[in-house]
């Protein structure tokens, strides 16, 4: 096949949690970024995550505005996935009824990652292009052992920052001269959102259900708890407060009325107890996690990659280093390859290295035999 010389122009749009993060891309090279951080008390004021969308793409239009950018000639822009049905790890074509199921929250994650798709939507209708949504949260490579709950006919799903941790394993697995498929790693994204997944042989096969609110508590969702725990202290009425909880206003939101990171840090740089000993519980919590997955892959671990904007605080790596360097090689990438994944993957499809999926409109995995 003759090498494609085109120069083409991907726009990536990447709403996280506690943040709105765009690219304008030529072929592999990053020529603007904006990361716009949103903290959770002015995100309050949108009951639903669909109800951000105006506020988002104000975000975009200032940011196209702000670096007089023309998306008149696009050839791809690139939307972060989020809620449809669980699917395989791929590149696939936005269409509507992906748009309507990520609306829905089919797949059962209710994160700001579904606004991707819908923005990516709005701008190609005005400017035109291909729309690609690359490794969306829902990413479903579970084992069957990974699915069992304690409750029969309920079964575990999937939600994670699927498309950062594959770009990294696939990316650590390149600089220690192997295969992504030959390799095990645990794979840890540390931001506003944290998942710790295990990675086998080029599968994900297990890790929190980050999008659900399962796992350590973050600086925006509640975390794990006792089912006890919430009988106990939520009453009916409060089923959308416990919802919110699991994603906006949960984790040092709840304690401290902000999700900005270094607000909190900054108290503890400044020796704040309280500050102190809610951080330093949350990346506790992060350890213990990272042992379970250890255990998934029965100790069998060529590396744990760290990786997420927190990273940015040095004592998170430590401290992760000092109780979990006896299972693997710890390595930290601060921040994350969401972008460059977005936009080499549509580079792949643009330049016919690979065809993009079609969205199924139905859960990779849809039961067991026996059910």
């Amino acid at each position: 096949m003759a090498k494609d010389n085109k120069t083409y122009q991907i726009f990536i749009i990447n709403p996280g949690s506690t943040s709105t993060k765009l690219s304008l891309f030529e072929n592999e090279n990053n020529l603007f970024t904006t990361d716009v951080f949103h903290d959770s008390s002015e995100l309050k004021q949108f009951p639903t995550i669909n109800d951000q969308l105006g506020y988002r793409m104000d975000v975009v239009k200032k940011f196209l505005a702000d670096n007089q950018i023309d998306l008149s000639n696009i050839d791809a822009i690139v939307g972060r996935g989020g809620g449809c049905c669980p699917v395989p790890s791929g590149i696939y074509r936005i269409d509507k009824r992906l748009i309507e199921d990520t609306k829905a929250a089919r797949g059962g994650v209710r994160h700001a990652s579904m606004l991707g798709v819908q923005m990516a939507d709005i701008l190609c209708q005005h400017y035109g292009g291909q729309m690609f949504m690359i490794d969306p949260p829902v990413v479903d490579e579970l084992w069957d052992l990974a699915r069992i709950t304690g409750v029969d006919g309920i079964y575990r799903t999937t939600g994670s920052h699927a498309l950062n941790l594959k770009a990294t394993a696939r990316r650590h697995a390149s600089l220690i001269g192997k295969k992504y498929e030959e390799c095990n790693f645990i794979a840890c994204h540390i931001d506003g959102g944290i998942s710790i997944t295990a990675h086998h042989k080029g599968r994900m096969v297990d890790g929190n259900n980050a999008g659900g609110g399962e796992g350590p508590f973050t600086p925006t969702r509640m975390g794990s708890m006792a089912v006890t725990d919430l009988l106990y202290h939520f009453k009916p009425e409060d089923l959308g407060r416990l919802k919110s909880l699991c994603s906006q206003t949960g984790g040092l939101s709840s304690y401290f009325g902000t999700s900005n990171s270094d607000t909190v840090h900054k108290m503890v740089e400044n020796g704040d107890p309280k500050a102190t000993l809610i951080w330093n519980a949350m990346v506790y919590q992060i350890i213990k996690w990272i042992g379970s997955m250890a255990t998934v892959l029965k100790g069998q671990v060529d590396g744990i990659l760290l990786t997420g904007g927190l990273l940015r605080f040095s004592d998170v790596e430590n401290q992760i280093r000092e109780s979990c360097q006896w299972i693997a090689p710890v390595t930290s990438y601060v921040g994350e390859f969401e972008q460059e994944a977005m936009a080499e993957g549509a580079l792949r499809v643009l330049r016919g290295e690979e065809e993009a999926r079609q969205y199924p409109g139905k859960p990779v995995w849809e039961g067991f035999s026996f059910t």
